[in-house]
């Protein structure tokens, strides 16, 4: 929201948004979000799991 509304870079925002649905597409989830048979990760796994898909777009 920040990247899209406050700085106007939507591009950038889709980006991110791109990045984090592929890593729930993975399956994994933060304990708050967690569902069955999804792999749960804590808050440091789910970022760095976020970063990795951003570098690998």
């Amino acid at each position: 929201m920040l990247l899209r509304y406050s700085l106007n870079e939507p591009g950038q925002a889709e980006r991110i948004e791109r990045a984090v649905g592929r890593v729930l597409d993975q399956g994994l989830r933060t304990l708050d979000i967690m569902a069955e048979g999804m792999t749960p990760v804590g808050t440091q796994a789910m970022g760095d799991a976020v970063v990795a898909a951003l570098v690998d777009s």
